[in-house]
């Protein structure tokens, strides 16, 4: 049996092209996806609040299944897409044609930081706007709109950091050609 390597600047090629997927990704949801759902909302003194904060609810889970099944696993790739990248680079030595293997590095240090940012600190945002879709008194549904409000700023690390990667491992490439 032979085996098949699979070329460092196809894994790079790869790596780079999810980055951007997921700056996308993220462009598309704290624009204007998340912000559409806010459109009109209701403060918490109206009538028409409780009702609006369950919709919030019940539209949320399409968005959080996406980043769950989807854009978790792209994140994924990256770290270990960027830090195989990083090692092929080392192994070439700084003349090689992959360039400074410590780019590849922060940028798979970046994917690991979205990783644990969205594990940490978005992951409980989207419990909470999950549950409004049937409060029963395990999320304030005032906060509704603040939920969603400050999962948008929150998911600013998520767009900053995959660009970032994608802009270093992208610069690093060409200037080795």
């Amino acid at each position: 049996m032979s085996s098949i390597a699979v070329p460092a600047e196809a894994v790079l090629g790869t790596t780079v092209a999810f980055s951007f997927i997921l700056l996308g990704n993220a462009i598309t949801q704290s624009f204007m996806g998340v912000p559409a759902l806010l459109v009109d909302f209701p403060s918490p003194s109206s009538p028409d609040h409780a009702a609006r904060a369950r919709l919030l609810g019940r539209q949320w889970p399409t968005f959080w299944a996406v980043g769950n099944q989807f854009f978790r696993p792209i994140s994924t790739i990256g770290i270990f897409g960027y830090a195989y990248t990083a090692w092929a680079a080392a192994s070439q030595g700084p003349d090689g044609r992959l360039g400074d293997w410590r780019f590849y590095a922060v940028a798979s240090l970046c994917h690991l930081v979205t990783v644990v940012h969205s594990a940490m600190n978005m992951q409980p945002i989207n419990e909470k706007i999950d549950a409004l879709k049937d409060p029963k008194g395990t999320v304030d549904t005032k906060q509704a709109e603040s939920f969603a409000r400050k999962w948008i700023k929150f998911n600013t690390v998520r767009l900053i950091t995959p660009v970032v990667a994608g802009s270093l491992a992208l610069f690093q490439l060409i200037k080795a050609h």
